[in-house]
């Protein structure tokens, strides 16, 4: 397969901007001058700590290690190849790929294929939609208030009632069977031929966070339909439920833009359609699947670590399925930042059915009588005991208690101990006795704390060595480093260098980087450095950290990563200039220590006393020299 030429790749990378990139994944915010941070995407974290340096082009997580260009970054999160991730970000920047042997350009891989398919089908299923044949799908979006405005807006389609329509457009264009197959578009026949996954059905497209249609979600139209009410993509190499959101793609701007930052999480498409068209914006939905801990984790990277004044507000159905619901939601409330709640139309409609009765405003009003969901999980325990009893008061303690139990804050917990005891007609003190006793219950059927498992890019003692063997050498870190002053000197100086290296003057640069460092991990992200071919243009720490030796490229990349300290990037370039001075100071002030030694031994008459006077002046000289460009 034709390799992409080396100098398209850098230019690629050069047109791309890494924070646009990664923002469409994580929320960055400014950490400093030139760098953005945010929660991690390749580990769980509530504290940010993944540095993103765009003039760089670099990324890096002082939590887990993870770090990289941006080209890493989409073949560890898209799990892509090389090729691949070239690719996309060529298509992204608009630029036409050259190839080494100068041939045609190698067919797709296998995932952009997927996506490709994925993207035909939607226009396929759009197109559709305007047919006489899609009538009913019509009908069925006006009975529901949604004109051919919003069919449009959120990509609606339909799927006609034949076999294979969707395979004999596709396949006329260019796209093979065993692709439709894998994306998840036809199914396999009973006698070996394939056939339309999705037929007579209104279809939604399913989109990540990027805007790329992964799937689709289907409704079926026809009372002689024996499939399911709704029907999904299977799972396929692009399309996760578990980790997607519907509606994710149009709500996260304004998700990010909040203040404070609210998500609203619904049960169905078109419940996503009517809160959006009634301007509750952030709303979203999974798709075919309860919400687990991995749509959490979606939600925090687009909230952000400063999302704890943010509010996730689930909306239920007022039936049983709908409280059902809420207590599946209820298991992962613990892992947000975010404070959470769930909203009830008073009759229990659906933001759907609310805006075709009351109008847009009963759905944006909705939103005003949400309960905290710790609330509202605790009034649906207590809901079915007869509190007027002993028995079902205490049986409804028995209930709840476990509920209180699991919240972490102590002062919360306390405050939640006080609710239940209001709702009970109980003391306080028993009601804290129950919570007590539930907790300790939990920790005992949880057989206590299990040891943290190691992150990625960290070692645990001994870890993959065999009995006997020595264990693997630790990775140093910044944080491994010790807190001297000379230290400090070359931490710094290598973090101002990687960073502003191409706009420090060359001459200056050079023999200050040319200087041995005292300590022996950050000498040999010096060494590397200094044997850079050229400093002057951006991006060139890059190809410094790949080149550093295991175990100090994290290391590397850490220096790369972290903040520097200076209040603006004059003040920064100033400070980075003034620390090539002190290095080259350090080494005089270290020669003319030994220079007055060996005077102290030598003949003053001889030559060599002689010698060693006239260094010491022009020593002197370049000393001062220094000190007046400061």
């Amino acid at each position: 397969m034709p390799r992409i030429r080396q100098a398209d790749v850098e230019e690629v990378k050069a047109r791309t901007n890494i924070a646009d990139v990664i923002g469409e994944r994580v929320a960055l915010r400014s950490a400093g001058i030139g760098s953005m941070k945010g929660l991690c995407p390749f580990h769980d974290e509530k504290t940010p700590s993944f540095h993103v340096r765009p003039q760089q082009g670099y990324y890096h997580c002082f939590g887990c290690g993870e770090s990289g260009d941006v080209y890493t970054f989409l073949r560890e999160m898209d799990h892509v190849s090389f090729t691949e991730a070239v690719e996309r970000l060529a298509a992204r920047v608009g630029y036409t790929l050259q190839y080494e042997d100068g041939g045609p350009a190698p067919e797709t891989s296998g995932r952009s294929r997927l996506l490709a398919a994925n993207a035909a089908a939607a226009e396929f299923f759009r197109a559709q939609l305007m047919t006489p044949d899609a009538e009913p799908a019509r009908r069925f979006l006006g009975e529901r208030g949604f004109d051919a405005g919003a069919a449009a807006h959120f990509g609606v389609g339909y799927a006609p009632q034949g076999w294979d329509g969707l395979i004999k457009a596709l396949t006329a264009q260019g796209f093979s069977r065993d692709e439709l197959t894998a994306a998840g578009l036809v199914s396999a026949g009973q006698r070996g031929g394939v056939y339309d996954r999705f037929r007579g059905r209104l279809i939604w497209p399913i989109r990540d966070v990027t805007g790329q249609t992964i799937g689709f979600g289907a409704r079926k139209l026809y009372e002689d339909d024996p499939g399911p009410k709704y029907l999904n993509t299977p799972e396929t190499p692009v399309y996760k439920k578990a980790q997607v959101l519907y509606g994710l793609d149009l709500a996260k701007r304004d998700i990010a833009r909040g203040d404070p930052k609210r998500v609203v999480v619904v049960e169905g498409y078109t419940d996503v359609m009517a809160c959006h068209l009634a301007g509750v914006t952030t709303a979203i939905a999974t798709c075919g699947t309860s919400f687990g801990p991995e749509h959490v984790t979606v939600l925090r990277r687009i909230m952000g670590d400063d999302s704890s004044s943010g509010e996730v507000v689930f909306t239920f159905d007022g039936d049983e399925a709908g409280q059902k619901a809420a207590i599946r939601a209820f298991a992962e409330e613990g892992r947000f930042n975010a404070q959470t709640y769930v909203a009830v139309a008073p009759d229990g409609l659906d933001p759907c059915d609310l805006r075709l009765r009351r109008g847009d405003g009963a759905v944006r009003s909705l939103l005003d009588h949400k309960v905290p969901m710790f609330e509202f999980v605790i009034d649906r325990r207590i809901a079915g005991f007869d509190l007027a009893s002993v028995e079902g008061g205490i049986g409804a303690l028995r209930s709840a208690a476990p509920i209180v139990a699991a919240i972490r804050d102590r002062m919360v917990r306390a405050g939640y101990e006080r609710v239940l005891a209001r709702k009970l007609g109980m003391e306080p003190r028993d009601v804290h006795a129950a919570v007590e006793q539930a907790a300790r219950r939990a920790g005992e059927a949880g057989g206590g704390r299990r040891p943290p498992r190691p992150m990625p890019g960290t070692d645990a003692p001994g870890a993959g060595a065999p009995d006997g063997a020595a264990p693997a050498v630790q990775r140093v870190t910044l944080a491994t480093l010790p807190r001297t002053s000379d230290v400090a000197l070359e931490r710094d100086a290598l973090t101002g260098v990687l960073q502003y290296g191409h706009r420090v003057d060359p001459d200056l640069l050079t023999r200050a980087i040319a200087l041995p460092f005292r300590h022996p991990a950050l000498e040999v992200v010096r060494a590397r450095v200094a044997e850079a071919a050229d400093r002057t243009r951006p991006g060139w720490s890059l190809a410094v950290i790949e080149g550093v030796r295991e175990p100090y490229r994290q290391l590397a990349g850490e220096l790369l990563a972290r903040e520097f300290p200076a209040r603006d990037e004059e003040h920064a370039l100033a400070s980075v200039a003034d620390i090539c001075r002190r290095l080259v100071l350090r080494a005089l002030d270290q020669e003319k220590r030994e220079l007055l030694s060996a005077v102290q031994r030598a003949s003053p008459s001889s030559d060599e006393g002689r010698a060693l006077r006239v260094r010491l002046r022009d020593l002197d000289a370049e000393r001062r020299r220094l000190i007046d460009e400061e």
